[in-house]
């Protein structure tokens, strides 16, 4: 294993964007002052600076707007105590191949929350979502979003104002904890390569998604590393917004009918593993002997499978909890990545010799 890299030194700073520095001919505007030119009571600007539930999204946007004009001092409201959180995940997260690794991550957060007496609450949102609305009903004081998010929505919720924190992505402007992807597909390949197999295929899901990408970069670059040339035939990926099995049983397939098929694969995640290694079975192949299987976070099924499959295992909790506690230690200076390791854990799908198989009776 290597060594987390998670320096959480954190700076207070002004919790106001560039935009929002008073000008020396309005540096004293006051509350009084943003309410009579918003045509609002000052309670009303107070919950809106605040981001303080019982406003209409637009009434907030509208004081704050004012506020900016005016040249209010935002460095002087006082951070808000965080007493709710709302754990967000992407709605085609949200399924039961997914579960495995997302429910975990929710777990460790939800038992950091209670360590620091917060409520945690679980929203499912989508492009097509009215996030607003939703937000609304949840009411939090800051954001846990985990998972692939589409650059409008967390658009959508960086403009809320809520103080967040993103888990498995990354994202420049954002503070994020993430599981090292590039070490572990890298790993994963290496063991390959070092268990004798020459042609080594990946399954993927869009890159897009940036644990994806990073897996699928320390699989080349473990290649290269190797002297071996990549070859882009080997490399199969999901399509966006495709069901992860039957998307998982056509990537393997596809590679399965090569002229030269596999001789090991690396699968991104271990659900889309387990498919492809049934997928193996089925067409006859012995796995590992005739073709070597390894995934990527080691759930629950991974060792109870037919062979047990090699991995790469991730403390799925302390993922949840080190995205809590980065958000409970903000504002921060500048956004922190947190980088948690992970660890090589090898089982049967991979690790033994390969021998030919029998002939035809």
């Amino acid at each position: 294993m290597h060594e987390t890299e998670s320096a959480m030194k954190t700076t207070p700073i002004n919790l106001a964007d560039p935009a929002d520095t008073p000008s020396p001919r309005a540096a004293h505007a006051t509350v009084r002052d943003v309410a009579r030119a918003a045509g609002v009571s000052t309670g009303t600007v107070s919950r809106a600076l605040k981001n303080e539930p019982g406003l209409t999204e637009s009434t907030r946007q509208m004081v704050l707007r004012t506020a900016r004009g005016l040249g209010y001092d935002f460095a002087k409201l006082r951070p808000k105590r965080i007493r709710r959180l709302t754990f967000l995940l992407h709605r085609q997260h949200d399924t039961a191949a997914s579960s495995p690794f997302y429910s975990a991550v929710l777990h460790g957060a939800e038992q950091a929350c209670r360590r620091h007496g917060i409520v945690l609450s679980f929203m499912a949102a989508g492009p097509a979502d009215s996030l607003a609305d939703q937000l609304r009903m949840h009411a939090p004081d800051g954001l846990v979003c985990v998972g692939y998010l589409e650059p409008e929505l967390l658009g959508a919720l960086h403009a809320t104002g809520k103080p967040l924190v993103l888990i498995d992505m990354k994202l420049r402007g954002h503070s994020s904890v993430n599981p090292d992807n590039l070490r572990g597909g890298h790993l994963a390949t290496a063991h390959l390569i070092a268990q004798g197999r020459k042609r080594i295929g990946l399954i993927a899901g869009p890159l897009g998604h940036y644990s994806i990408r990073e897996r699928a970069r320390g699989y080349r670059q473990a290649l290269f590393d190797a002297g071996i040339l990549a070859d882009p035939r080997l490399e199969a990926y999901l399509p966006d917004g495709a069901d992860l099995e039957a998307g998982a049983r056509e990537a393997m397939q596809a590679l399965l009918d090569l002229p030269q098929r596999p001789d090991a694969v690396f699968c991104y995640n271990d659900s889309a593993a387990l498919t492809a290694l049934r997928c193996c079975r089925e067409a006859g192949l012995r796995v590992p002997h005739d073709i070597a299987i390894a995934g990527f976070d080691d759930i629950a099924g991974a060792a109870q499978a037919v062979p047990p499959l090699t991995t790469l295992r991730i403390d799925k909790q302390a993922l949840g909890a080190l995205g809590v506690e980065l958000l409970l230690a903000g504002p921060h200076a500048a956004p922190l990545d947190t980088v948690a390791p992970v660890e090589l854990i090898i089982r049967a799908s991979s690790a033994a010799p390969r021998t030919p198989s029998p002939p035809p009776a």
